[in-house]
């Protein structure tokens, strides 16, 4: 049975999380601050997705997020939160956040949302090999020579979309539409970014720019030397 657990200081929000996540045949854990999500985490290691609300009594949850990536990059987060503004939801997404509700909300949108992370992050054992690099879809990680490459769970997700579908070409918007399901707030720049962060780690041949369309994997990159010669 899959683990959620619901970060928020409201108890009536808590309850009202609580009573639609259970009718998903859902195991439910709580907690109304940071340090007792800290406590739960520790406890329980394979808690699949959390609810996050951000503003807490001991702090700003948003700062917690690189912390909960490091110790398990696998669990699925998703913020529950009234900060509504542009610049507050890039910061959650960009920090960690698979994805951003905002208060008030619908608890059959959170039901639902829930659903489509477990999906993804619940996805069967997948190699994928080219040529030095390996891509491992049901652990988010990857191998380079033998060597580990940290990526964020954007990264790897961007990453992972392109080499799975290697034949097509993505623009922004499709990105948007299958890491981020579509959220408004995500803007062409925040792909852009995550597309320079995964090539610096990786190596720039792997995703070629198409100029005036957007982007796509490059399978023989390990083929070309960083002159472009074969």
């Amino acid at each position: 049975m899959p683990k959620v657990l619901i970060v928020e200081d409201d108890e009536d929000i808590r309850d009202i999380l609580k009573t639609y996540l259970r009718l998903e045949d859902l195991e439910i854990f709580e907690a109304g601050t940071l340090s007792q999500m800290r406590n739960v985490l520790n406890k329980e290691s394979n808690i699949d997705i959390i609810l996050l609300d951000l503003m807490l009594p001991d702090g700003d949850a948003v700062n917690e997020l690189p912390k909960v990536r490091a110790l398990n990059r696998e669990i699925g987060i998703i913020i529950i939160s009234a900060k509504n503004t542009d610049g507050e939801k890039i910061l959650g997404i960009e920090s960690g956040a698979d994805d951003y509700i905002t208060k008030p909300f619908n608890p059959r949108e959170v039901t639902a949302r829930v659903r489509a992370l477990l999906k993804r992050i619940k996805k069967s054992e997948n190699k994928m090999v080219f040529g030095p690099m390996e891509i491992y879809s049901n652990n988010y990680s990857v191998r380079y020579e033998g060597k580990n490459i940290e990526l964020t769970s954007k990264e790897f997700e961007i990453l992972d979309l392109l080499a799975r579908n290697s034949e097509k070409v993505y623009t922004r918007e499709e990105i948007i539409d299958k890491i981020w399901f579509g959220d408004e707030f995500i803007t062409d720049r925040v792909i852009d970014v995550h597309i320079s962060m995964i090539r610096s780690k990786i190596g720039k041949n792997w995703i070629k720019t198409i100029r005036n369309v957007g982007y796509k994997f490059n399978k023989n990159a390990y083929t070309v030397d960083n002159n472009g010669e074969k």
